[in-house]
């Protein structure tokens, strides 16, 4: 077994979010596909199978070190390069990959030095703040939303973000995945700013989340009206995004960086 380590969103190494990725020929067992997650200890482990029903098709699952979960943007951009670099698909400019996920359908494709991801919208309806929420972040809301994954705080500026110090053992109480801050950006070449916490799901501070971006871009609409946007992820390690709203979908470009690949010593079970 062969596995990869790509940094998605990124602009040049050790920037990004990484990810691992796995192929497999077939499935192993839950337990197996999470004790090597825990043992890679990246926010998220993608394995992936190719299918034999359609050509350049896939089934791909994510696991972060403590769970399953039911979408990751970030490594499917970086499963996406992995299955290109191995030429299963996605060498052609314009060539559709498409995977098979607990979120249905999604694809991915070339556009120049670019993945583009295409993946659902995932809206937050405004919420009332759960019990402790601010007091862990350490703001002031000026919005708090919640789609079926994450809470959407706003905070009221970019500094505010970037300064960010949450109390990670009071935040990972609150009842989601993770909780998504975000802010309209002070510079000219972004549009916004967000980070993204998810301690319950046993990552403290996800670099880049293109998932949340499932969230924002839709926010962002509805303060903007506008649909495309270029959007920043203030993490320490940083991300880039480029981002256009087509219909009830959000299309998320970025680059993959292959950093690694190796050999696992061990036989799936």
């Amino acid at each position: 077994m062969r596995y990869y380590v790509v940094d998605a969103f990124a602009d040049r190494p050790f920037t990004g979010n990484p990810a691992a990725v796995v192929p497999l020929a077939s499935w192993p067992t839950n337990d197996f596909l999470q004790s090597l997650a825990m043992e890679m200890n990246l926010s998220e482990t993608a394995y992936f199978v190719r299918r034999t029903d359609a050509a350049s098709s896939f089934d791909l699952r994510w696991f972060t070190p403590k769970m399953e979960v039911d979408l990751c943007g970030h490594a499917t951009l970086a499963t996406a390069r992995v299955i290109a670099h191995l030429r299963l698909a996605g060498e052609e400019e314009g060539e559709v990959i498409r995977f098979q996920t607990r979120s249905g359908e999604l694809t991915a494709r070339q556009r120049g030095d670019t993945i583009v991801l295409d993946f659902p919208i995932k809206a937050a309806q405004p919420a009332d703040a759960p019990a402790g929420l601010c007091e862990a972040l350490g703001l002031e809301a000026r919005y708090v939303g919640r789609n079926q994954f994450d809470y959407l705080v706003e905070a009221a500026s970019e500094e505010i973000v970037r300064n960010l110090a949450p109390d990670m053992s009071r935040l990972a109480a609150v009842k989601c995945r993770g909780v998504i801050v975000t802010a309209a950006s002070q510079r000219s070449d972004f549009d916004f700013v967000s980070r993204f916490f998810a301690p319950a799901v046993g990552i403290n501070e996800d670099p880049v989340t293109g998932s949340a971006h499932c969230c924002l871009a839709d926010f962002w609409r509805a303060r903007t009206g506008k649909a495309q946007f270029r959007a920043y992820q203030a993490s320490a390690r940083g991300g880039r995004l480029d981002i256009e709203i087509v219909g009830e979908r959000v299309l998320l470009g970025g680059h993959g960086i292959l950093v690694a690949e190796g050999e696992l010593h061990v036989e799936p079970s």
